[in-house]
């Protein structure tokens, strides 16, 4: 059996030139260089003030980093070194022999060491080059292309937000980011193990397609085993391919969350030779069917994701790296991460192309938890050269990442890029590329070939946004057209109110996003101004996105008056958050299955920082959190704007059909009642229904005094007839008591008034408290318990006020 020996231990980083930092640092390997010289007390942390800017010098600087180990327990015909990282411009050398180059964080890398491991005393030493030097070299050789930022992350295959993003730090990290070890085999090993899983009728199939490599030419035995089936396959002396297929009959099917158990089955590949077992492969599949729907319709053409043959409509979220640092993140912190998506309602995560591709954790913990993901290829918001040396390297990348994600059920869709084929039509790119390469050939070419060849059950789709080049007439469609393939709404956050949503008829959004900033709890650790102001010196650096915080404040016109201090600041931005986002989301939903699908920007940040996040860069719930949870809900109930009146919309992304019998009541902010309506409503499964309200019922009084509100269990849906800055709202009123849980304590909230979007910050009192609920509309004289976990404090004071409860209405009343 073939030996697998890690070497994560022992391992010392020094600068390879002169630096502000000399010494010779422990380093831990998988790593980076930021993470070991913060670990050894020799820079200050990046993600807190402004440090980051005074240590740009690190991604400048050439690195080394070295062990030593014994290997005299290891026996066998072939001994390779195996790194499944290296973070990015690498020469590796053992005992004084150079075993090879690198310059691509996106793939592994093998080095045969058989006759040049010693018994004891070996020394591994991995030098890395500049980033910066290797892509400005690239770049001088190939030309200028234009990108989003003036940094060079086009020219190297490298993750691009490394080089700092409008949410991101500039932190160009170097280092053994993947496990690295020897691997010590004989006669032959599974070199590529692809498992290609369908099903038909209700029997699943697997072919595993296995490449073999050899130190003999002895005949193996490949044997695969999956649902208490096993099949073999005897592979001929010298032969380095073989193809073992193993039917289950009755397979339980792998389903998204909401549609049926996401069913899973060990899936065991075994390499033998003369009865003994040479090498092993274990992963869990799921058997499951993928289409994309992009049939011309009246409308334009559908985007449709179908699995297991039944329509999803996507409730998505977009993933950037959970930390600037991603060794750092671990099986544990993606468990969290996308436990957190899924407790506010999400189905489908999109790895952004301008990350990484995604670790078999986080796609692990996705198959286990039902969610559906799309993966781009990392490409973003750049013309990027298609010549070698990257044309080879993005090939060379493409063919082992399909491969190693394959298995995973949650997996139904390859992208091709981030916003750059848009970019090419749109942002002025032809005048500056000269007839220079742009990626075009990535994605229309070499990328879905890769994907037909290796992973021919998957979906590939060339770019997001895309319509799909040409319409049913031949005619060319533009990039970004709305009712066309997917689309990326961002003129909302750039230059329109958020109201704006409702102009758009989608046929899927991909991308669409509004700014808030962090928790309060996690501004205050990573700045330490004083006085903190929205202006502040480290409250403006960790706003990345050029005019953000002008945006932020053009944001509330016509929604709050404007806002003086950083308490105020902070509420009302957060609000104004939630507000658009549920306002977009609630819009495209209604249009079911017009639109099938909405991929809010972002689910989660990098490090502190403002930004579209609904989870901040400590792991700390906003407010659009709890505005996702209500939005994304499998049954939704909406007021919606139809032939100049209000209509209730009511959604079902369920599987089963649903009744509800829906009070419908227009009342006076002092709870008195102005009109009834009792709805039965019936909606198919997956379906949508529109009902209009009677105009007794829909057409207020005093627009500025009343509100429609529809109670379902568990759910409220409001509609107000006039923006915040136009109702009369009362001044604020309620009775807050508080009493010990196990936990933590529970808040017991009376309305005197009525109380618009009533929110508690814990984090306020204690950092480490939060709340199981937020964005509450309370009536006149209800009573609300607010569960608080992590804090002990009873004293209703520190929680009946601002800056720890808040509402809509004290932005107005003040």
């Amino acid at each position: 059996m073939s030996v697998l020996r890690p070497l994560h231990s022992g391992w010392t980083v020094r600068a390879a030139a002169a630096a502000p930092v000399e010494d010779t640092l422990p380093a831990a390997v998988p790593g980076c260089v930021h993470t070991d010289l913060l670990a050894a007390g020799a820079i200050p942390d990046p993600f807190l003030d402004d440090n980051e800017v005074r240590l740009h010098w690190i991604g400048r600087t050439p690195w080394l980093y070295e062990t030593s180990f014994d290997a005299a327990e290891l026996r066998a015909e072939r001994i390779d070194l195996v790194a499944d990282g290296l973070d990015t411009v690498a020469t590796v050398t053992l005992n004084g022999t150079e075993l090879g180059r690198t310059a691509n964080q996106h793939r592994g890398y093998r080095f045969d060491v058989t006759g040049l491991l010693r018994p004891t005393g070996n020394r591994l030493s991995v030098r890395f080059d500049s980033a910066y030097d290797y892509a400005e070299g690239v770049r001088d050789s190939l030309g200028p292309r234009p990108n989003a930022y003036p940094e060079p992350f086009q020219y190297i295959r490298k993750m691009a937000c490394n080089f700092g993003w409008d949410w991101g730090p500039t932190v160009v990290t170097a280092g053994i980011w993947q496990p690295i070890g020897l691997h010590a085999w004989s006669t032959a090993r599974l070199a590529r193990v692809r498992p290609v899983v369908t099903v038909s009728g209700s029997t699943g199939r697997v072919e595993v397609l296995v490449d073999l490599e050899r130190t003999t030419d002895a005949p193996v035995v490949v044997t695969a085993s999956v649902g208490g089936v096993e099949s073999a396959v005897e592979v001929p002396a010298g032969a380095l391919a073989a193809s073992v297929v193993v039917e289950v009959p009755d397979a339980a099917l792998w389903w998204p969350r909401g549609f049926g158990a996401a069913t899973r089955h060990d899936l065991r590949v075994e390499l033998t030779a003369e009865g003994g077992v040479l090498d092993a492969w274990t992963r869990r599949i799921g058997f499951r069917t993928v289409e994309l729907d992009t049939a011309a319709d009246a409308g334009g053409s559908r985007f449709v994701l179908r699995v297991n043959g039944e329509p999803v409509f996507v409730r998505g979220v977009n993933w950037i790296p959970d930390d600037a640092f991603v060794a750092r993140v671990d099986r544990a912190r993606y468990a969290e991460r996308i436990g957190q998506g899924v407790a506010a309602g999400v189905n489908f995560l999109r790895v952004w192309g301008g990350g990484r591709y995604e670790s078999d954790d986080f796609y692990d913990v996705a198959d286990e938890l039902g969610v559906l993901v799309g993966q781009d290829f990392p490409f973003a918001c750049a013309a990027y050269p298609e010549e070698d040396p990257l044309g080879s390297e993005v090939a060379a990348e493409a063919r082992e990442q399909v491969v190693r994600l394959m298995p995973h059920p949650s997996l139904v869709m390859w992208v091709g890029n981030n916003e750059n084929i848009w970019g090419f039509h749109d942002w002025g790119w032809p005048e500056h590329l000269e007839g220079r390469t742009w990626g075009e050939g990535y994605y229309l070419r070499v990328l879905p070939g890769i994907v037909h060849e290796l992973d021919p059950t998957r979906p590939y789709w060339p770019g997001s946004p895309y319509s799909g080049g040409v319409d049913a007439h031949g005619t060319a469609i533009h990039p970004n057209d709305p009712a066309h393939g997917t689309t990326h709404i961002w003129d909302v956050w750039n230059t329109h109110d958020y109201r704006h949503y409702a102009t758009y008829r989608p046929r899927f959004v991909a991308e669409f996003g509004f700014q808030a900033p962090p928790a309060f709890a996690t501004l205050r650790r990573a700045v330490s101004d004083d006085p903190l102001t929205p202006q502040s010196p480290g409250v403006a650096h960790h706003q990345k996105a050029i005019g953000g915080n002008d945006k932020l404040a053009r944001g509330l016109v016509g929604h709050f008056p404007p806002v003086d201090g950083i308490d105020d600041w902070h509420w009302a931005t957060q609000l104004n958050q939630s507000r658009a986002i549920a306002f977009g989301i609630e819009h495209f939903r209604a249009l079911k299955p017009f639109c099938m699908g909405t991929i809010v920007w972002q689910l989660n940040d990098n490090w502190p920082v403002t930004s579209w996040s609904a989870v901040d860069g400590d792991g700390r719930r906003k407010p659009l959190w709890f505005a996702l949870r209500r939005v994304y809900a499998d049954r939704l109930v909406t007021f919606q704007p139809r032939e100049g009146a209000v209509a209730v919309v009511a959604v079902n992304d369920t599987p089963e059909p649903w009744h509800a019998e829906l009070d419908v009541r227009r009342l006076a902010f002092d709870g008195t009642p102005r009109a009834k309506v009792t709805l039965s409503v019936d909606v198919p499964a997956g379906g949508a229904v529109t009902v209009p309200l009677p105009p007794e019922v829909a057409t207020p009084e005093s627009p500025s005094a009343e509100l429609l509100v529809a109670d379902l269990p568990g759910d409220r849906a409001v509609h107000f007839f006039a923006e915040d800055v136009d109702l009369a709202y009362p001044r604020p009123s309620a009775a807050v008591t508080v009493s010990a849980a196990p936990d933590g304590v529970d808040l017991h909230v009376t309305a005197h008034t009525l109380l618009r979007d009533l929110t508690v910050f814990p984090d306020r009192v204690d950092p480490a408290a939060t709340v199981d609920r937020q964005l509450l509309t309370l009536l006149p004289g209800e009573t609300v318990t607010l569960h608080v976990t992590g804090a002990g404090e009873l004293d209703p004071q520190r929680w009946s006020s601002a800056p720890v409860l808040r509402t809509a209405n004290d932005l107005i009343t003040g």
